[in-house]
C-alpha cells in the first residue's frame, strides 16, 4: 500500500473536453455564474453541460454551498469525476473557492496543474429480513436519529466482530474525516485531518458522560442495531438527506466506500487556514511561525 500522503493528495494537469456545471437549486447568482463560466469554457472548444452529470465528463464544477456539493458527491465519486467547488453559500469547508476566485480557478484548470485530494466516503447499508438490501453513500456522515418526543435510543454497536458499546443516546453519528467539521463537531466529536483514513463514531447527547467519540481504522466494518428493543424506531440520515426508517429488525452496516471523491482544492490555502477562517480560531492574532 502506498504511503497515505501519496494516495491522499496528487497533482494533475487536465486535458479538458467535457465539463459539467452543477448549480445550487433555484439560485440566480449560481445560474448567472454558470453562464459566465460556460461561455469562457466554450471559447476554449470545451463542451459544457449544466445540471447534468455524465461519465464522459472530465470534471465537475459545483456552484453553491457544501450542501450542493454533498448532493452530487455520490454520483461524482462513483463515476470518478473530479469536483471543483465554488462557494456561493455561507460556510464552505468543501466548496472552498470563493465566488470572486471562480474565474481564476477555471483558468488554473485550463492552464496549470491542480491539486486533487481523495476524500474518503462511507457506504451505509440497511438490512432487514425479507427485504432487499439497500445502500447509500456519504461524504460527510451517516446519522441514526430519534424522533423528537421518542425516548433515548439504545444502539448496540460492533466494529468487525468486536463489541464497542451499547450507546444510550439521542442518536449516533458515523463520520468521515471530511465530515468531522460537520454534525460530528456540533456533537462534541474531534476534528480529524481529511487525509487520515478513519471512521468516527460519535454519540448524540449520550445518557452517560463516559460515552465518548471513538476513532476507528477505515478498514473497520461497523454494525449497529437496537438492543433488543423491537418497538424502537429511528431515522437514518445520509449527508443530510432522509434515507430510511430503522426498526428493531434492522441492522445498519457502515464501511468505507470503494470509490473516494476526487476533490480539487485550492493551492493558495491549506486545511488549517480553512479551519482558522471558518471556525474563527485566534481571531485578531497574527500567524505564528
Amino acid at each position: 500500500m502506498a504511503p497515505l500522503a501519496e494516495t491522499f493528495r496528487s497533482s494533475r494537469k487536465f486535458s479538458l473536453q467535457h465539463i459539467g456545471i452543477v448549480c445550487k437549486k433555484d439560485d440566480s447568482p449560481a445560474d448567472t455564474l454558470a453562464n459566465t463560466i460556460s461561455k469562457k469554457l466554450q471559447k476554449q472548444n470545451i463542451e459544457v453541460q449544466i445540471n447534468q452529470i455524465h461519465k464522459n465528463q472530465d470534471l465537475l464544477i459545483v456552484l453553491g454551498g457544501d450542501g450542493t456539493l454533498l448532493h452530487v458527491a455520490d454520483q461524482a465519486a462513483h463515476l470518478e469525476i473530479p469536483v471543483l467547488g465554488i462557494n456561493l453559500g455561507n460556510l464552505g469547508f468543501l466548496t472552498e473557492r470563493t465566488e470572486q476566485e471562480a474565474l481564476t480557478a477555471v483558468d488554473e484548470l485550463l492552464h496549470e496543474e491542480v491539486t486533487i485530494e481523495q476524500r474518503m466516503m462511507l457506504k451505509a447499508t440497511l438490512t432487514e429480513p425479507g427485504k432487499p438490501v439497500n445502500s447509500r453513500y456519504a461524504l460527510n456522515e451517516v446519522v441514526i436519529n430519534k424522533a423528537t418526543l421518542d425516548p433515548m435510543l439504545q444502539l448496540s454497536t460492533h466494529a468487525d466482530q468486536e463489541y464497542i458499546n451499547t450507546y444510550k443516546a439521542d442518536g449516533l453519528i458515523f463520520s468521515t474525516p471530511t465530515g468531522s467539521t460537520a454534525y460530528n463537531l456540533s456533537a462534541g466529536g474531534p476534528l480529524v485531518y481529511p487525509g487520515l483514513a478513519s471512521i468516527l463514531v460519535t454519540p448524540i447527547c449520550p445518557f452517560m458522560l463516559g460515552s465518548r467519540p471513538v476513532l476507528l481504522p477505515a478498514e473497520s466494518r461497523l454494525q449497529t442495531r437496537f438492543n433488543g428493543k423491537q418497538k424502537q424506531t429511528a431515522h437514518v440520515i445520509v449527508d443530510g438527506q432522509a434515507a430510511w426508517d430503522m426498526n428493531g429488525k434492522c441492522c445498519l452496516i457502515i464501511e468505507t466506500a470503494k470509490q473516494p471523491l476526487h476533490l480539487i482544492v485550492s493551492p493558495h490555502r491549506d486545511y488549517f487556514a480553512i479551519l482558522r477562517n471558518k471556525l474563527h480560531w485566534g481571531l485578531g492574532n497574527k500567524s505564528e511561525k
